[in-house]
């Protein structure tokens, strides 16, 4: 036991005695000095890019289905995207502010459409030459 309260005293007295070389060994701040920036080239303006950045469409379509004078279904499309917003009807007698009885239903998304293909208009046919008579 009084083996290790030598050898913890031993330790701590290093540590305190090399404590003050490591931090004078740091430099100081007020004796560098900061090199000067690099001059600055001008560079030379390049060609416009040759792209075209098209908008998307911002168009939106919104069709509301009624029934009895209440919204049943509200389909919204705008560009690409085509989804669906439907009112949540509460259950039976749920009152309001019970959890069943939220306002707020997610929408659903329209991802694929099964079906017959739709028509798309025949492609040009291409110009051939006539084949070379035979000898």
């Amino acid at each position: 036991m009084r083996t290790s309260k030598i050898w913890s005293l031993i330790t701590i007295t290093a540590a305190v005695f090399a404590t003050p070389m490591l931090v004078s060994a740091q430099n100081a701040p007020g004796n560098d000095v900061a090199p000067p920036p690099p001059q600055m080239q001008r560079l030379e303006e390049g060609a416009a890019p040759e792209v075209t950045i098209r908008q998307p469409d911002t168009q939106k379509k919104i069709t509301e289905k009624k029934s009895q004078g209440r919204v049943t279904e509200v389909k919204v499309q705008t560009g690409r995207t085509t989804y669906y917003a439907y009112p949540n009807d509460p259950a039976g007698s749920a009152m309001r502010g019970d959890g069943q009885s939220d306002s707020s239903r997610p929408v659903q998304f329209q991802i694929g459409e099964f079906g017959p293909p739709k028509s798309h208009p025949a492609p040009e046919p291409v110009e051939t030459l006539a084949p070379a008579p035979g000898k």
